[in-house]
Protein backbone atom coordinates (compact mmCIF):
# COMPACT_ATOMS: atom_id res chain seq x y z
CA UNK A 1 0.00 0.00 0.00
CA UNK A 2 1.49 3.41 -0.98
CA UNK A 3 2.52 5.76 1.82
CA UNK A 4 0.38 8.88 1.84
CA UNK A 5 0.98 12.31 3.36
CA UNK A 6 -1.31 15.32 3.58
CA UNK A 7 -1.83 18.83 4.88
CA UNK A 8 -4.56 18.53 7.50
CA UNK A 9 -7.07 21.01 8.87
CA UNK A 10 -7.43 19.40 12.27
CA UNK A 11 -10.42 21.42 13.53
CA UNK A 12 -12.56 24.48 12.76
CA UNK A 13 -10.36 27.52 12.17
CA UNK A 14 -7.14 25.70 13.09
CA UNK A 15 -3.74 25.99 11.43
CA UNK A 16 -2.80 23.56 8.69
CA UNK A 17 -0.43 20.80 9.74
CA UNK A 18 1.48 18.20 7.75
CA UNK A 19 1.10 14.56 8.68
CA UNK A 20 0.52 11.01 7.48
CA UNK A 21 -2.78 10.15 5.81
CA UNK A 22 -4.40 6.85 4.91
CA UNK A 23 -4.22 5.63 1.34
CA UNK A 24 -7.80 5.04 0.18
CA UNK A 25 -8.65 2.48 -2.48
CA UNK A 26 -11.02 3.68 -5.23
CA UNK A 27 -14.68 2.67 -5.45
CA UNK A 28 -16.03 1.28 -8.71
CA UNK A 29 -16.31 4.64 -10.54
CA UNK A 30 -13.29 6.32 -8.97
CA UNK A 31 -9.57 6.59 -9.62
CA UNK A 32 -6.60 7.43 -7.42
CA UNK A 33 -4.26 10.19 -8.61
CA UNK A 34 -0.68 10.58 -7.43
CA UNK A 35 -0.56 14.37 -7.34
CA UNK A 36 2.28 16.21 -9.05
CA UNK A 37 0.77 19.68 -8.72
CA UNK A 38 -2.12 21.28 -6.82
CA UNK A 39 -3.64 24.74 -7.23
CA UNK A 40 -5.03 27.21 -4.70
CA UNK A 41 -8.56 28.64 -4.78
CA UNK A 42 -10.29 31.20 -2.54
CA UNK A 43 -12.44 28.35 -1.23
CA UNK A 44 -9.36 26.77 0.37
CA UNK A 45 -8.49 29.61 2.74
CA UNK A 46 -12.16 30.45 3.29
CA UNK A 47 -12.81 26.91 4.51
CA UNK A 48 -9.84 27.22 6.84
CA UNK A 49 -11.10 30.53 8.23
CA UNK A 50 -14.90 30.36 8.17
CA UNK A 51 -15.62 26.81 7.09
CA UNK A 52 -17.95 26.26 10.03
CA UNK A 53 -20.23 28.95 8.55
CA UNK A 54 -20.14 28.23 4.83
CA UNK A 55 -19.58 24.44 4.95
CA UNK A 56 -20.98 23.43 8.37
CA UNK A 57 -21.15 19.75 7.39
CA UNK A 58 -17.36 19.20 7.23
CA UNK A 59 -16.08 16.46 9.51
CA UNK A 60 -12.67 17.15 11.01
CA UNK A 61 -9.82 16.46 10.66
CA UNK A 62 -10.12 17.33 6.97
CA UNK A 63 -7.97 17.72 3.86
CA UNK A 64 -8.72 20.79 1.74
CA UNK A 65 -7.95 21.33 -1.95
CA UNK A 66 -9.89 20.85 -5.19
CA UNK A 67 -7.45 21.27 -8.12
CA UNK A 68 -5.02 18.44 -8.78
CA UNK A 69 -2.92 17.11 -11.64
CA UNK A 70 -0.82 13.97 -11.65
CA UNK A 71 -0.67 10.32 -12.65
CA UNK A 72 -3.26 7.58 -12.22
CA UNK A 73 -2.04 4.89 -9.81
CA UNK A 74 -5.23 2.85 -9.35
CA UNK A 75 -8.66 2.59 -11.00
CA UNK A 76 -12.00 1.25 -9.82
CA UNK A 77 -13.41 -1.89 -11.43
CA UNK A 78 -16.00 0.04 -13.48
CA UNK A 79 -13.53 2.60 -14.88
CA UNK A 80 -12.85 2.27 -18.61
CA UNK A 81 -11.47 5.69 -19.57
CA UNK A 82 -8.22 5.51 -17.59
CA UNK A 83 -5.41 3.14 -16.80
CA UNK A 84 -2.46 3.23 -14.42
CA UNK A 85 0.16 5.72 -15.62
CA UNK A 86 -2.21 8.10 -17.43
CA UNK A 87 -1.52 11.81 -16.95
CA UNK A 88 -4.66 13.60 -15.76
CA UNK A 89 -6.20 16.63 -14.11
CA UNK A 90 -9.05 16.21 -11.66
CA UNK A 91 -11.59 18.26 -9.77
CA UNK A 92 -11.52 16.80 -6.26
CA UNK A 93 -14.89 17.18 -4.54
CA UNK A 94 -14.20 15.90 -1.02
CA UNK A 95 -15.61 19.04 0.64
CA UNK A 96 -19.03 18.72 -1.04
CA UNK A 97 -21.82 17.85 1.36
CA UNK A 98 -22.65 14.59 -0.41
CA UNK A 99 -18.99 13.47 -0.38
CA UNK A 100 -17.51 14.99 2.81
CA UNK A 101 -14.37 12.88 2.94
CA UNK A 102 -10.69 13.79 3.30
CA UNK A 103 -9.80 10.98 0.88
CA UNK A 104 -11.09 13.24 -1.91
CA UNK A 105 -9.20 16.35 -0.78
CA UNK A 106 -6.45 17.73 -3.00
CA UNK A 107 -3.73 18.69 -0.51
CA UNK A 108 -2.17 15.25 -0.23
CA UNK A 109 0.02 12.91 -2.21
CA UNK A 110 -2.81 10.52 -3.26
CA UNK A 111 -6.31 11.83 -4.02
CA UNK A 112 -9.41 9.80 -4.83
CA UNK A 113 -11.37 11.37 -7.72
CA UNK A 114 -14.67 10.61 -9.45
CA UNK A 115 -14.00 9.32 -12.96
CA UNK A 116 -16.41 11.78 -14.58
CA UNK A 117 -14.57 14.72 -12.97
CA UNK A 118 -11.24 13.77 -14.52
CA UNK A 119 -9.68 14.55 -17.91
CA UNK A 120 -6.53 13.23 -19.56
CA UNK A 121 -3.92 15.87 -20.37
CA UNK A 122 -1.43 16.02 -23.26
CA UNK A 123 1.98 14.46 -22.69
CA UNK A 124 3.73 17.79 -23.19
CA UNK A 125 1.57 19.73 -20.74
CA UNK A 126 3.33 20.41 -17.41
CA UNK A 127 1.36 19.30 -14.37
CA UNK A 128 1.57 22.79 -12.85
CA UNK A 129 -0.22 24.19 -15.89
CA UNK A 130 -2.90 21.50 -15.91
CA UNK A 131 -3.63 22.09 -12.21
CA UNK A 132 -4.95 25.62 -12.85
CA UNK A 133 -8.07 24.30 -14.58
CA UNK A 134 -10.44 22.13 -12.52
CA UNK A 135 -12.51 24.33 -10.17
CA UNK A 136 -12.49 27.38 -12.45
CA UNK A 137 -13.46 25.22 -15.41
CA UNK A 138 -16.20 23.41 -13.48
CA UNK A 139 -17.69 26.65 -12.16
CA UNK A 140 -17.72 28.28 -15.58
CA UNK A 141 -19.21 25.20 -17.23
CA UNK A 142 -21.89 24.86 -14.56
CA UNK A 143 -22.88 28.51 -15.02
CA UNK A 144 -22.93 28.43 -18.81
CA UNK A 145 -24.34 25.02 -19.68
CA UNK A 146 -26.49 23.67 -16.87
CA UNK A 147 -30.17 23.63 -17.69
CA UNK A 148 -31.00 25.57 -14.53
CA UNK A 149 -28.37 28.22 -15.29
CA UNK A 150 -27.75 29.89 -18.69
CA UNK A 151 -28.36 26.64 -20.62
CA UNK A 152 -26.15 27.66 -23.53
CA UNK A 153 -25.62 25.28 -26.41
CA UNK A 154 -22.65 23.00 -25.86
CA UNK A 155 -19.21 23.50 -27.43
CA UNK A 156 -18.02 20.90 -29.92
CA UNK A 157 -15.27 22.78 -31.73
CA UNK A 158 -17.03 22.92 -35.11
CA UNK A 159 -20.10 25.06 -34.57
CA UNK A 160 -21.17 28.15 -36.49
CA UNK A 161 -21.26 31.40 -34.55
CA UNK A 162 -24.37 32.27 -32.58
CA UNK A 163 -25.74 35.78 -32.93
CA UNK A 164 -25.86 36.14 -29.16
CA UNK A 165 -23.51 37.62 -26.56
CA UNK A 166 -22.29 36.32 -23.22
CA UNK A 167 -21.03 38.90 -20.72
CA UNK A 168 -18.30 37.75 -18.34
CA UNK A 169 -17.54 40.30 -15.62
CA UNK A 170 -14.14 39.41 -14.15
CA UNK A 171 -12.43 37.87 -17.16
CA UNK A 172 -8.92 37.61 -15.69
CA UNK A 173 -10.06 35.38 -12.83
CA UNK A 174 -9.78 31.61 -13.02
CA UNK A 175 -13.52 31.25 -13.60
CA UNK A 176 -13.48 34.13 -16.08
CA UNK A 177 -10.66 32.74 -18.23
CA UNK A 178 -12.55 29.47 -18.55
CA UNK A 179 -15.93 31.08 -19.15
CA UNK A 180 -14.51 33.15 -22.01
CA UNK A 181 -13.03 30.09 -23.69
CA UNK A 182 -16.08 27.88 -23.20
CA UNK A 183 -18.55 30.47 -24.45
CA UNK A 184 -16.37 31.28 -27.46
CA UNK A 185 -15.93 27.56 -28.21
CA UNK A 186 -19.73 27.25 -28.27
CA UNK A 187 -19.90 30.04 -30.85
CA UNK A 188 -21.00 32.98 -28.71
CA UNK A 189 -19.68 36.53 -28.84
CA UNK A 190 -18.02 37.32 -25.52
CA UNK A 191 -17.73 40.69 -23.78
CA UNK A 192 -15.62 40.76 -20.64
CA UNK A 193 -14.02 43.11 -18.12
CA UNK A 194 -10.46 43.28 -16.83
CA UNK A 195 -7.68 45.74 -16.18
CA UNK A 196 -6.08 47.21 -19.28
CA UNK A 197 -2.89 45.15 -18.80
CA UNK A 198 -4.85 41.89 -19.18
CA UNK A 199 -6.98 42.92 -22.17
CA UNK A 200 -4.75 41.38 -24.85
CA UNK A 201 -4.48 38.13 -22.91
CA UNK A 202 -8.26 37.79 -22.70
CA UNK A 203 -8.73 38.60 -26.37
CA UNK A 204 -6.31 35.74 -27.01
CA UNK A 205 -8.66 33.47 -25.07
CA UNK A 206 -11.59 34.42 -27.29
CA UNK A 207 -13.10 37.63 -25.92
CA UNK A 208 -14.42 39.95 -28.64
CA UNK A 209 -14.42 43.07 -26.46
CA UNK A 210 -12.62 43.81 -23.18
CA UNK A 211 -13.66 46.76 -21.02
CA UNK A 212 -11.69 48.22 -18.13
CA UNK A 213 -13.86 47.65 -15.04
CA UNK A 214 -12.22 50.62 -13.29
CA UNK A 215 -13.60 53.15 -15.78
CA UNK A 216 -16.60 54.93 -14.29
CA UNK A 217 -18.71 54.57 -17.43
CA UNK A 218 -18.04 50.85 -17.93
CA UNK A 219 -21.65 49.75 -17.33
CA UNK A 220 -22.98 52.26 -19.84
CA UNK A 221 -20.18 51.41 -22.27
CA UNK A 222 -20.99 47.69 -22.21
CA UNK A 223 -24.72 48.39 -22.53
CA UNK A 224 -23.93 50.51 -25.57
CA UNK A 225 -21.83 47.69 -27.06
CA UNK A 226 -24.86 45.41 -26.67
CA UNK A 227 -27.00 47.61 -28.91
CA UNK A 228 -28.32 45.42 -31.72
CA UNK A 229 -27.08 42.23 -30.04
CA UNK A 230 -29.08 39.66 -28.12
CA UNK A 231 -27.92 38.76 -24.63
CA UNK A 232 -27.39 35.05 -23.94
CA UNK A 233 -26.74 35.77 -20.25
CA UNK A 234 -24.10 37.18 -17.93
CA UNK A 235 -21.66 35.68 -15.46
CA UNK A 236 -20.67 37.89 -12.52
CA UNK A 237 -17.32 37.19 -10.84
CA UNK A 238 -15.84 39.34 -8.07
CA UNK A 239 -17.01 41.96 -5.59
CA UNK A 240 -19.46 44.38 -7.12
CA UNK A 241 -19.83 42.30 -10.28
CA UNK A 242 -23.38 41.19 -9.55
CA UNK A 243 -24.82 44.68 -9.30
CA UNK A 244 -23.02 45.82 -12.44
CA UNK A 245 -24.22 42.81 -14.44
CA UNK A 246 -27.80 43.34 -13.26
CA UNK A 247 -27.62 46.97 -14.45
CA UNK A 248 -26.31 45.86 -17.85
CA UNK A 249 -28.76 42.99 -18.30
CA UNK A 250 -31.68 45.30 -17.49
CA UNK A 251 -30.78 47.36 -20.56
CA UNK A 252 -30.46 44.37 -22.91
CA UNK A 253 -32.73 42.27 -25.08
CA UNK A 254 -32.61 38.48 -24.76
CA UNK A 255 -31.89 36.26 -21.79
CA UNK A 256 -31.67 38.70 -18.89
CA UNK A 257 -30.17 36.16 -16.51
CA UNK A 258 -27.12 36.86 -14.34
CA UNK A 259 -25.25 33.95 -12.80
CA UNK A 260 -23.41 34.89 -9.62
CA UNK A 261 -20.13 33.02 -9.15
CA UNK A 262 -19.16 35.09 -6.10
CA UNK A 263 -21.06 37.10 -3.50
CA UNK A 264 -21.67 40.83 -3.97
CA UNK A 265 -19.23 41.49 -1.12
CA UNK A 266 -16.24 39.19 -0.81
CA UNK A 267 -15.85 37.04 2.30
CA UNK A 268 -12.45 38.66 2.98
CA UNK A 269 -14.03 41.21 5.31
CA UNK A 270 -15.71 38.47 7.32
CA UNK A 271 -12.47 36.48 7.48
CA UNK A 272 -10.51 39.52 8.65
CA UNK A 273 -12.93 40.08 11.53
CA UNK A 274 -12.90 36.49 12.79
CA UNK A 275 -12.18 36.33 16.52
CA UNK A 276 -13.52 39.86 17.12
CA UNK A 277 -17.16 39.28 17.94
CA UNK A 278 -18.67 42.71 17.25
CA UNK A 279 -16.70 43.28 14.04
CA UNK A 280 -17.53 39.76 12.90
CA UNK A 281 -21.27 40.26 13.48
CA UNK A 282 -21.20 43.60 11.64
CA UNK A 283 -19.25 42.10 8.73
CA UNK A 284 -21.67 39.18 8.47
CA UNK A 285 -24.67 41.52 8.50
CA UNK A 286 -23.12 43.63 5.73
CA UNK A 287 -22.32 40.49 3.74
CA UNK A 288 -25.89 39.19 4.02
CA UNK A 289 -27.45 42.59 3.34
CA UNK A 290 -25.36 43.14 0.20
CA UNK A 291 -26.34 39.79 -1.29
CA UNK A 292 -30.02 40.14 -0.41
CA UNK A 293 -29.88 43.64 -1.85
CA UNK A 294 -28.59 42.52 -5.22
CA UNK A 295 -31.29 39.84 -5.48
CA UNK A 296 -33.97 42.45 -4.75
CA UNK A 297 -32.41 44.82 -7.26
CA UNK A 298 -32.50 42.09 -9.90
CA UNK A 299 -36.17 41.39 -9.25
CA UNK A 300 -37.07 45.06 -9.48
CA UNK A 301 -35.15 45.36 -12.77
CA UNK A 302 -36.82 42.20 -14.13
CA UNK A 303 -33.52 40.38 -14.24
CA UNK A 304 -33.14 36.80 -13.03
CA UNK A 305 -30.17 36.29 -10.68
CA UNK A 306 -28.91 32.88 -9.56
CA UNK A 307 -25.92 31.65 -7.60
CA UNK A 308 -23.82 28.84 -9.07
CA UNK A 309 -22.01 26.20 -7.02
CA UNK A 310 -18.69 25.27 -8.61
CA UNK A 311 -19.05 21.50 -8.41
CA UNK A 312 -22.78 21.20 -9.17
CA UNK A 313 -21.99 19.75 -12.61
CA UNK A 314 -20.79 16.53 -10.99
CA UNK A 315 -24.43 15.53 -10.56
CA UNK A 316 -25.59 16.17 -14.12
CA UNK A 317 -24.65 15.74 -17.77
CA UNK A 318 -22.37 18.79 -17.88
CA UNK A 319 -19.56 16.93 -16.09
CA UNK A 320 -19.32 14.37 -18.87
CA UNK A 321 -19.76 17.08 -21.51
CA UNK A 322 -16.69 18.89 -20.19
CA UNK A 323 -14.36 16.24 -18.78
CA UNK A 324 -15.09 13.48 -21.28
CA UNK A 325 -16.49 14.92 -24.51
CA UNK A 326 -14.89 18.37 -24.80
CA UNK A 327 -11.73 19.00 -22.79
CA UNK A 328 -9.50 16.00 -23.70
CA UNK A 329 -9.60 16.69 -27.45
CA UNK A 330 -9.65 20.48 -27.03
CA UNK A 331 -6.43 20.35 -24.97
CA UNK A 332 -4.77 17.82 -27.27
CA UNK A 333 -5.58 19.87 -30.37
CA UNK A 334 -4.59 23.20 -28.79
CA UNK A 335 -8.14 24.59 -29.02
CA UNK A 336 -8.29 25.21 -25.29
CA UNK A 337 -5.70 26.83 -23.05
CA UNK A 338 -4.97 25.94 -19.44
CA UNK A 339 -5.63 29.42 -18.11
CA UNK A 340 -4.87 31.56 -16.22
CA UNK A 341 -1.09 31.28 -16.08
CA UNK A 342 0.32 29.25 -13.18
CA UNK A 343 2.28 31.05 -10.47
CA UNK A 344 4.37 28.38 -8.73
CA UNK A 345 4.62 29.29 -5.05
CA UNK A 346 6.79 26.40 -3.90
CA UNK A 347 7.48 22.69 -4.00
CA UNK A 348 6.13 20.10 -1.59
CA UNK A 349 3.08 19.87 0.63
CA UNK A 350 4.76 22.07 3.24
CA UNK A 351 4.58 24.99 0.75
CA UNK A 352 0.79 25.02 0.72
CA UNK A 353 0.55 27.36 3.71
CA UNK A 354 2.66 30.04 2.04
CA UNK A 355 0.78 29.48 -1.23
CA UNK A 356 -2.52 30.14 0.55
CA UNK A 357 -1.08 33.34 2.03
CA UNK A 358 0.17 34.45 -1.40
CA UNK A 359 -3.22 33.82 -2.96
CA UNK A 360 -4.99 35.76 -0.21
CA UNK A 361 -2.87 38.81 -1.05
CA UNK A 362 -4.46 38.80 -4.51
CA UNK A 363 -3.42 37.65 -7.97
CA UNK A 364 -4.55 38.71 -11.43
CA UNK A 365 -4.53 36.52 -14.55
CA UNK A 366 -2.50 34.01 -12.50
CA UNK A 367 -3.32 30.98 -10.38
CA UNK A 368 -1.15 29.99 -7.43
CA UNK A 369 0.21 26.45 -7.75
CA UNK A 370 2.38 24.15 -5.64
CA UNK A 371 4.34 21.33 -7.26
CA UNK A 372 4.76 17.99 -5.48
Amino acid sequence: MPENHAIWLSSKGSRLVAGPAPYTRPAANEIVVCNRAVAINPLDWLLQSVGSIIYPWLRYPFILGTDVAGEVVEVGNAVRRFKVGDRVLAHAVGSDKDRNTPAEGGFQRYTVALEHMVSPIPGAMPFERAAVLPLGLSTAASALFQRDMLALRHPDGAQAEVNKTVIVWGGSTSVGCNAIQLAAAAGYRVITTASARNAAYLRGLGASLVFDYRVGTVVADIARAMSGHELAGALAIGSGAAGACVDIAARCQGNRTVILATPQIAMDRVVASRGKTLRFVVAMMQFIAANVGVMLKARLRRVQAKFVFGSSLKGNEVSKLIYEAFLPNALAEGRYQAAPEPLVAGHGLESIGQALALHQQGVSARKVVVTL
